[in-house]
């Protein structure tokens, strides 16, 4: 069973097709908490929930009574017609982790139909979860944005970096790029070892790092220290242009 937490349509903030106007869906449920982003979301019961900047659409427990079930294709290919697009707009797949649905029936039929269309297509992963490239071969069709967790999300490193999975995806998929979320403060403590230690898995895919945080604020606190790094180890600097521009990550 599918769900879908929101969907809207704006521009990409992140990564290589920065600035590109996009068909997001965003989908509920991750295979991880990443609570050391220390990002807050107010559950309705009053709570305080920790987690990365899409808490909403991770945690299960405080807000999945947000979240609609879809058990037809067709309720999430009628999205497109509450949208006035251009033609063939592309599509890209958030979370959560969408990936976690990466072999639910419901879901190969949303994709198929999307690329029957003419639709190009971005996941938004964090590279964890294997996909069955052989089985499902409309996957070979998309773009991966690989967020590979750092040790700054305080996952275990055997939870968030599977050598193989990111091989996998890298080297099957149409196109695949690293996008790293980065605080000032991680810089400083083994952050170039770690990177290193990921990319190894696909050297010849790009990277790209982008400043941690859910908000205006803490997205410019982290991006000069964030540009100094990349210009210093030739890596690409990505910025958040939806929270700069909206000062949120919900929907925008």
């Amino acid at each position: 069973m599918l769900y879908l937490v929101e969907h809207f349509y704006s521009i990409q903030g992140e990564g290589k097709y920065t600035g590109t106007p996009s068909l997001f869906f965003r989908f509920g449920g991750c295979n991880m908490r990443c609570e050391g982003f220390g990002c807050k979301e107010i559950a309705s019961n009053g709570t305080t929930v920790l987690g990365c900047d899409t808490v909403y659409a991770v945690n299960r427990e405080h807000f999945a009574h947000n979240w609609v079930q879809i058990d037809d294709a067709k309720k999430l290919l009628n999205i497109l017609d509450l949208y006035e697009l251009p033609h063939a707009v592309d599509i890209v797949l958030t979370g959560g982790e969408p990936l976690i649905y990466a072999h639910d029936e419901i879901f190969i039929e949303f994709l198929t139909q999307l690329y029957k269309h003419g639709h190009t297509i971005t996941f938004e992963t964090n590279g964890s979860l294997h996909v069955d490239f052989e089985k499902y071969p409309i996957y070979k069709n998309f773009i991966f944005a690989l967020s590979v967790k750092l040790s700054n999300s305080h996952e275990a490193l055997s939870k968030r970096v599977r050598g193989d999975v990111i091989f996998s995806i890298a080297s099957k998929a149409k196109d695949a790029f690293f996008k790293f979320s980065i605080d000032a403060e991680s810089i400083d403590l083994g952050l170039e070892e770690e990177i290193s230690n990921i990319i190894i898995h696909s050297p010849k895919t790009k990277v790209y790092c982008m400043p941690l945080g859910g908000s205006k604020k803490e997205v410019e606190a982290n991006t000069l220290p964030l540009i100094e790094f990349c210009k210093a180890k030739g890596y690409n600097f990505s910025d958040r242009l939806h929270i700069r521009v909206w000062d949120q990550n919900k929907g925008v």
